[in-house]
């Protein structure tokens, strides 16, 4: 076993528990001489520095707020036009399908017109050539009575007994029969 060894207490560190007068005013000297060296230059360039980032965030603030404004206000404009645009779009839609209607409005009764037009044309045509059928049936029934006549009678007949027999035979026929159904044939056609 080791023989202990007792250590006086002074000097094991207990000057810091044990109070000595002259370290204390040395310690209150210094302090105060840091606290006045701090008061004096130190505190005002902190509290200048505080007070510039004080007006620096309260200026920012003041900044975002009037850049909120500002957004809402356009966004609010923004809404108002994106209103009147659909309005003057439905508007502009409407107009075209108007337009369109009447356009295909026009289109069918110039259709129509055109159809009635050409109706008509056509039934003009028909009653022409209907017409122009009847006088060339005329013709050969006035020809071939000219003909049977000379061939039954073996001479050949003077053109008023030519006349008077085409007038008899056409006399008999009936062309108002065939001139009234032959335009409505063709047109149920």
């Amino acid at each position: 076993m080791l023989p202990a060894t007792t250590v006086p207490l002074a000097s094991s560190g207990s000057f810091l528990i044990s109070p000595n007068v002259g370290l204390m005013i040395w310690t209150i000297v210094v302090f105060l001489i840091s606290l006045f060296i701090l008061r004096k230059w130190v505190f005002p360039l902190i509290g200048e520095a505080l007070d510039k980032r004080a007006e620096t965030i309260a200026g920012d603030i003041d900044a975002a707020a009037a850049l909120r404004k500002d957004s809402e206000k356009l966004l609010a404009e923004y809404r108002e036009r994106l209103h009147e645009a659909r309005g003057q779009a439905d508007e502009i839609v409407k107009r075209a399908r108007t337009t369109a209607d009447a356009h295909e409005q026009e289109a069918r009764t110039h259709a129509q017109e055109l159809t009635a037009e050409g109706k008509a044309r056509a039934e003009r045509e028909i009653a022409e050539a209907t017409r122009r059928a009847l006088a060339e049936i005329r013709d050969e029934v006035a020809k071939l009575t000219i003909l049977a006549a000379e061939k039954v009678t073996r001479k050949s007949l003077d053109e008023s007994d030519q006349r008077r027999l085409v007038e008899e035979a056409l006399g008999e026929l009936d062309f108002s029969a065939i001139a009234s159904t032959a335009p409505t044939d063709a047109a149920n056609n």
